[in-house]
Formats: C-alpha cells, structure tokens, sequence
C-alpha cells in the first residue's frame, strides 16, 4: 500500500464543498481543514503508484475549486504505538 500526503489549495468560498468532494473519493482516507499555507491536507492510500496519477491529477485536482495540488509521498509510518514498544525491549530483565 502507498500512503500520500496531498497538500491542496482551494478558492476559499468552495473549501467546505471541496474537501467533502475529495473525502467521498476513493482511496481517500482522511481529509483535513487547516490552517497555514495549505487549505486542506489529505491522506490517500493507494496499491500501485500509477493509481496515484488517477487520484490525484485525475481526480482530486479536477474538483471544483482546487487551485493546485502538492504531493508527498510517504516511505515508512511511524506511530506511538511503534515508539513505546522500541523503548520497552530488554526492559524485563532490569
């Protein structure tokens, strides 16, 4: 699975409208309103990276109200969950 984090800027009177838009799209998986230099933040997850190109030009950047798009690709997922149980190794035994 390749995960994408997809930054996206909207018309602002058309952010609501959009971002529910490209939360109804499949292989989006969550889809963020924020603050800051982007209007919203999207996570997609895909099985090949040729899926992308459907999704995210193809698709995502073809909503209305989308001004542009800017893809980041992610190579490896860290949680808390992952974090605490690295830290908890060899602990039994002190």
């Amino acid at each position: 699975m390749i995960t994408a984090i997809v930054l996206i800027n909207v018309e602002a009177e058309e952010i609501p409208q959009a971002a529910q838009a490209i939360a109804d799209l499949e292989g989006v998986s969550e889809v963020y309103s924020c603050a800051g230099d982007v209007d919203l933040i999207a996570t997609v997850r895909v099985k090949a990276h040729e899926d992308l190109a459907d999704l995210i030009p193809g698709r995502i950047g073809k909503v209305s109200g989308v001004l542009d798009t800017v893809t980041h690709i992610a190579f490896r997922s860290y949680s808390r969950a992952d974090t605490d149980s690295a830290f908890e190794i060899g602990v039994e035994g002190a």
